[in-house]
């Protein structure tokens, strides 16, 4: 018995001397794959709801590539995501705003499919307050972003980051998020927050991290895009909009950084200030791709260390058939919500399309300009197109049409803006939007063709802003600044560069979204909020569709109010820009 006992206590010395060798208790190996989605935007189920079309993506795909990577005996996973899902399909904005009472759709089916962790996105913080206090509630999992920061407290709005531990092993997950949202979303939204710098807050939350923890991976989990450069910015912009690959060159430390929020798919390998390479990878958006990295450690007995090593890799989901079970427990949601989508609001007496939008003067801006203007008491309204390759069909309107006609949940606001402000605006606007000419030859749009062949605008469509309640011409014959000719308000009064106006816009543009009111009017950005003299309470979309409820029947007609100059130049650009944008029409 005596003997049974030594030869006991030597084997369990043998195994706890072979666990201290390889570092702390921890096994020999690790294999982690962690997994990523981003800027799902309410892709849930295969379905478009406001297409009314099936998919070959969804959630529910990424939930049985998931399952089947938890099956795998020698792999741990972490299941993560980068926010922005809370917009983009009536799905959720039934679950944000028409049935709030019960658990948010995306909780249920993020819970369900065990979500490890998560960070906050700009189109999440746009649902409000109530909407997005309440899920962060409802998640099992920590809600992050750590440079978010309450202004009452001087700490994280939401969790900074989270510790996972997989066999002995701390993972470090710090979340952050684009600062830019006051630039988007009026202030009532963000209320008691401040948005720091992400490489000031990356800096010192890795500081905090490494003090306490001690990780032996650290992961960037940040909504912010790749590209610094964009909206004009540099990388010594204070407070860049897309900063992922500045965290990644700038400040050493991460081993893995998952960006998002510019819904382009990315993969490559970093160099950080101490030469290590840091894995950075985008997965785009609407769970089309997911970002997978691959890390393995492996205990050196040489050195005594861990060899860490690392591959990154973006998996399309259309290769996996969506998880029914996970498909009928969410099924009692998608029925209410299918049944809201499809309730018939009004009739339109004829079908109207979107891209008439991009190259002039269309029966659908002016639409959403109509109604801006009647809901505001606006003299002057501004809009630009939120969604550009659609059609309004003749007949029944439902919902769901909605959903295709205003994209975003904007507010609606009336601003006071000189005429000289107003003209501005203008100027900067076409500048964004058209190019110079110098002959009928030349293309109307300012694009440029990527290597793919495919056809990109230099700028994003939604900034292409016109104006109704004016008069006006375009000559793209001119350089920016010298474009626009304002003749006369709608009425016939005449337009002074000198006298305040009453404009109604929405809150993006209104916040100093596309900077049409700051570096175009020349407003300082902070004395914006000062120029509002009204704001709704809920999104355009909700008092569109109560406009067209009390008319019952619409006819959406153009106003003609503003045209581009010489027009027979533009008649021949504009032709041969349609082709080239669409192809197969």
């Amino acid at each position: 018995m005596y003997n049974k006992f030594l030869l006991i206590l030597s084997g369990l010395l043998v195994f706890s001397f072979g666990l201290f060798s390889f570092g702390q208790d921890k096994p020999e190996i690790l294999h982690l794959k962690i997994i990523e989605t981003s800027d799902v935007h309410g892709a849930i189920f295969p379905f478009d709801y406001i297409k009314n079309t099936a998919k070959e993506y969804s959630l529910a795909s990424v939930a049985t590539y998931v399952n089947s990577e938890r099956e795998k005996k020698d792999m741990e996973v972490i299941l993560l995501d980068n926010g922005d899902i809370l917009q983009g399909q009536p799905l959720v904005y039934y679950s944000n705003f028409e049935n709030p009472d019960t658990t948010h759709i995306c909780a249920a089916a993020m819970n369900y499919m065990k979500y490890d962790a998560a960070t906050i996105g700009n189109h999440d913080i746009e649902a409000g307050h109530g909407v997005y206090d309440k899920i962060a509630k409802e998640f099992h999992f920590p809600w992050m972003a750590a440079n978010a920061v309450d202004t009452k407290t001087g700490s994280p709005y939401f969790k900074p980051y989270t510790i996972i531990d997989k066999n002995g092993f701390k993972i470090a997950i710090l979340g952050l998020i684009t600062p830019a949202i006051p630039q988007w979303l009026p202030e009532n939204i963000w209320k008691g927050m401040e948005f720091e710098d992400m490489l000031e807050s990356a800096k010192k939350w890795l500081a905090i991290i490494n003090k306490n923890e001690k990780p032996d991976i650290l992961v960037g989990l940040f909504h912010t895009g790749i590209d610094y450069t964009y909206n004009n910015e540099t990388d010594t912009t204070y407070k860049n909009e897309n900063a992922a690959k500045l965290i990644a060159q700038k400040i050493p430390g991460f081993d893995i950084i998952f960006a998002g929020h510019d819904h382009q798919k990315f993969n490559e390998m970093i160099l950080n200030p101490v030469g290590n390479e840091v894995l950075l990878i985008d997965p785009a958006s609407s769970a089309q791709a997911i970002a997978v990295a691959d890390i393995q450690l492996k205990w050196n007995e040489q050195t005594k260390t861990y060899t860490k090593t690392k591959t990154g890799q973006l998996i399309e989901t259309e290769n996996y058939a969506p998880d029914t079970i996970m498909l009928k427990y969410l099924e009692p949601y998608q029925v209410k919500a299918s049944t809201y989508i499809n309730r018939v609001i009004g009739v339109n007496k004829k079908t109207i399309s979107a891209r008439e939008s991009l190259f002039g003067n269309s029966a659908f801006i002016d639409f959403i300009q109509q109604i801006q203007m009647e809901i505001s008491g606006a003299e002057i309204s501004f809009a630009a197109p939120l969604n550009f390759d659609f059609e309004i069909k003749e007949g029944q309107i439902s919902v769901r049409d909605m959903f295709k006609l205003y994209r975003f949940e904007n507010l609606l606001y009336s601003m006071v803006l000189s005429g000289k402000e107003i003209k501005n605006y203008l100027e900067f606007s076409y500048g964004l939007w058209f190019n110079q000419m110098a002959s009928e030859n030349d293309p109307l749009l300012k694009y440029h063709k990527k290597e793919n062949g495919k056809i990109m605008l230099d700028n994003p469509f939604y900034n292409f802003s016109s104006a109704a309640g004016i008069i006006y011409t375009v000559d793209v014959s001119k350089p920016v600044g010298k474009r626009v000719q304002i003749i006369s308000l709608s009425n016939g009064k005449k337009f002074k560069l000198d006298t305040k106006y009453k404009v109604a816009i929405n809150s993006y543009t209104g916040n100093g979204g596309g900077g049409l009111l700051t570096t175009g009017a020349g407003i300082n950005k902070e004395l914006l909020a000062n120029r509002i003299v009204f704001s709704t309470e809920k999104d355009l979309r909700f008092y569109m569709m109560k406009y067209i409820e009390k008319k019952g029947v619409i006819e959406i007609k153009k106003t003609d109010n503003w045209k581009v100059i010489p027009e027979d130049w533009w008649k021949k650009a504009k032709e041969s820009d349609y082709r080239l944008l669409f192809p197969k029409y």
